[in-house]
């Protein structure tokens, strides 16, 4: 099995990773890049929505196990290259929506983030930045992309506290656009997106890179800040 699966439905390009807790190393990043160069290429109307290909998981996010050990020498740069991405995402000239389907902690919660919208199962899966409780400081870039998608209260209370949230209560924080049952997340992302597919794509690319030009400019510096 692949790490990540792409197929369209209709204008929109469902990407389902594939890998467990889909958490972030080298294969899975470089995976998920090759999906996104193929929506870019298609020609058309086009949106995106990304989904766990397991009922537990959306992302987990950093492999830990792997930058602990054969990635260690790596880490710094590939921390840069994982900011990089997110900020490709948050900038990605197609509607985009995560269908967060399982647990979204760390850079994987990061990823939703990124979307232009978010649905969220309802009964089951937390959301959470655990930064503060596992001893990793955000990036700069990371904080700024958090930032820009939470109020500031909510945005102090996930990043100092590290607190697990559901759906529910992400939907009342206004994490998450939809809290819904797990058979309707996807169909319910999809339907966010679907409309805004025949958008003019250097036209909404430019809007995003101006709306979240602080962040942008931060993920694509990469400055990382490892203990």
């Amino acid at each position: 099995m692949s790490i990540v699966d792409l197929k369209k439905q209709g204008d929109v390009f469902i990407l389902t990773m594939q890998s467990g807790e889909n958490r972030f190393n080298p294969t899975f990043i470089n995976a998920m890049n090759e999906a996104l160069d193929s929506v870019e290429k298609a020609d058309g109307p086009a949106a995106l929505v990304t989904i766990g290909g397991e009922d537990k998981f959306y992302s987990n996010g950093l492999d830990l196990v792997w930058l602990s050990g054969d990635g260690l020498k790596e880490a710094p740069e590939f921390i840069k290259a994982v900011l990089r991405f997110l900020g490709r995402f948050m900038a990605f000239p197609v509607p985009t929506a995560a269908a967060i389907n399982g647990h979204a902690f760390a850079a994987g919660a990061m990823l939703a983030l990124a979307h232009d919208f978010r649905v969220m199962r309802a009964d089951r899966g937390f959301f959470c930045l655990p930064e503060v409780d596992i001893n990793i400081p955000f990036a700069p870039g990371m904080t700024a992309l958090i930032k820009s998608r939470l109020t500031p209260n909510v945005f102090r209370r996930l990043l100092l506290t590290g607190a697990r949230i559901g759906g529910i209560e992400a939907k009342d924080l206004g994490v998450v656009d939809e809290a819904v049952p797990a058979e309707n997340v996807l169909p319910r992302a999809i339907a966010s997106v679907a409309p805004l597919a025949n958008k003019n794509r250097y036209t909404y690319g430019a809007i995003k890179r101006g709306m979240y030009a602080e962040a942008l400019a931060l993920l694509k510096e990469g400055v990382v800040d490892l203990p």
